[in-house]
């Protein structure tokens, strides 16, 4: 019987501590990674010249707090080693930015199309 209780909790122990090796995830490894992941966008965001209320809005899944530590973080940074940010062109949108977008490159020399002149009336 304490032969067997034995190979029980040796096999146990070798069993649980191989999930790691599965990709499991803790939740305080979550919590550390979502945590990175708002640090680095409020980073970008900053490096990017864009302030940090843009930042919220356009990421509105990210921890406000993790992504203004990140803002900080790079704000200091930039100013201490005196690094210029690098705006970034945000993609068009709206309904005119699609057909631009599947156009191709003949597009930007094709003539943009007439206006249609008011019918005169008699």
């Amino acid at each position: 019987m304490r032969h067997s209780a034995l190979v029980l909790c040796l096999t146990a122990t070798s069993l649980l501590a191989g999930c790691d090796l599965l990709g499991i995830e803790t939740a305080s490894q979550i919590a550390e990674k979502k945590e990175a992941e708002g640090r680095a966008i409020g980073s970008a965001c900053r490096h990017a010249v864009r302030s940090v209320e843009d930042c919220f809005r356009s990421n509105p899944k990210a921890g406000k707090a993790s992504v203004f530590a990140g803002w900080k973080e790079m704000d200091a940074y930039m100013r201490e080693n005196e690094i210029v940010g690098m705006p970034s062109t945000p993609a068009p949108t709206g309904p005119d930015a699609a057909p631009d977008a599947q156009a191709g490159p003949d597009a930007a020399t094709a003539d943009p199309p007439q206006a249609k002149s008011p019918a005169r009336r008699s």
